[in-house]
């Protein structure tokens, strides 16, 4: 008989989340190795993240699904309370109370940035006996931007600095098990907390996902184009900020080159930078185009900050002309969206840290990627970037192959790492 699990997931299908992919890739999967899980998740009506309902179509119609309320975000915004994970703290206490209390479970399972959620582990823990796992998709408290400009940190900076200092130790001070995308994840939770390094760990990326590219190309015809004809279309979708700027900033320099020196063929790529903002449609304040606009290159670049349904993105990746991944100046940042990248098969250039584990995932899994990497903020090949981008502008493009060490980054192999996990923590 299959052992069962209780997985925190606040943002969950069909909202369109970034920090639910791992577990909804995931959930065809589980069972073959051993475990039934079910989702508990807010109700999408105390949410303002957009929905895709079409994620709904990958979810295994046997996952039980439970939902819990949340305060309202139009009371709590008056105190400047917006976190998902605050405004649903109580009613994620009350409701897993009465499913440990009801049923049988053999670990908790938190998959989900809103980080705040996981302190009712230790709660849960202390109450029922209850192992739980936390999945670090980000830092939780992080250093990252506390000699950064104010100008450069995120949005209620101060406040969640505080509180994560607070919260993290909290969590941390009774989880049973860790997995990260990112081993220096791990390694800054371990120094930081010297017990967490007798306790399983394993490092675990998001996974590919074949489906999702079926249910992308099966309802195409549903999304509205964004690029633009009579342009060679270069893509990035994914979050912007200041951190990005380390690896943006080569592509601008060298595109800024271009124009000066070939006007008539560079102009002919256009830049896009989509979803680049976690806030709601129409909030969402520009980072990229800032740094454009300093390189003058602007009217070549597109920024959209709000964020696209989950298949809408992989349509657009399908109808680009090539493909763009920027990665964070932090070493321990790891671009999940590498997967549905290289399943495009599309003409790739990735500049990110030597330090980031994406890195050796793209040089192991692809062939052809166009793959350049800084130290800090250190850039020393310019010139790699500028005849990529003079490569593309005369529309010669070179396809990226998947070599067979990519099958180890299916989502079927990853839930087998999860499920491991899952498995010496009982043990």
């Amino acid at each position: 008989m299959n052992k069962r699990a209780l997985i925190i997931s606040p943002y969950f299908a069909p909202l369109n989340t970034a920090d639910m992919q791992r577990v909804r890739t995931s959930l065809p999967y589980f069972a073959s190795f051993g475990w039934d899980v079910e989702i508990v998740m807010v109700d999408e009506q105390y949410t303002d993240v957009n929905r895709d309902d079409l994620l709904l179509q990958s979810i295994p119609q046997n996952i039980k699904i439970h939902k819990v309320a949340a305060l309202k975000k139009s009371w709590t915004s008056k105190l400047g309370l917006g976190s998902i994970a605050l405004r649903s703290l109580w009613y994620y206490k009350e409701k897993v109370n009465r499913l440990l209390t009801e049923g049988k479970y053999e670990l908790i399972y938190f998959s989900t940035t809103q980080f705040p959620v996981c302190v009712l582990g230790a709660y849960w823990k202390r109450r029922f006996g209850m192992p739980y796992v936390i999945d670090m998709q980000d830092p939780w408290h992080s250093d990252y931007y506390q000699h950064k400009p104010k100008a450069e940190r995120p949005k209620k900076y101060w406040f969640s600095y505080r509180l994560n200092k607070y919260m993290e130790p909290i969590a941390m001070g009774g989880v049973d098990g860790l997995i990260s995308v990112s081993a220096g994840y791990i390694e800054t939770l371990k120094a930081r907390y010297p017990r967490l390094a007798n306790i399983p760990s394993a490092v675990i990326t998001f996974g590919a996902f074949a489906p999702d590219q079926q249910i992308a190309e099966a309802n195409k015809a549903l999304f509205s184009s964004i690029l633009k004809d009579g342009f060679f279309n270069v893509v990035y979708i994914g979050r912007g900020g200041a951190d990005m700027h380390s690896a943006i900033k080569p592509l601008f320099n060298s595109y800024q080159k271009g124009l000066a020196e070939e006007p008539s063929l560079f102009g002919k790529l256009k830049l896009y930078f989509i979803g680049t903002s976690y806030a709601p449609a129409g909030e969402g304040i520009p980072t990229i185009m800032p740094l454009a606009k300093q390189y003058n290159v602007e009217s070549s670049v597109v920024e959209i900050t709000d964020r696209i349904n989950y298949y809408h993105v992989l349509a657009t990746l399908q109808q680009a002309d090539a493909l763009f991944i920027p990665a964070s100046a932090d070493p321990r940042y790891t671009a999940s969206k590498i997967y549905p990248y290289l399943q495009q098969k599309k003409p790739l250039m990735a500049i990110m840290s030597k330090n980031s584990s994406a890195v050796e995932i793209i040089t192991k899994c692809s062939k052809n990627a166009e793959l350049f990497t800084f130290d800090s903020d250190e850039f020393l090949n310019d010139d790699g970037v500028y005849q990529v981008l003079k490569k593309w502008a005369s529309g010669n493009f070179t396809q990226v192959e998947t070599l067979p060490a990519f099958d180890a980054y299916t989502a079927h192999n990853l839930t087998a790492l999860q499920t491991d996990i899952f498995n010496r923590v009982l043990e």
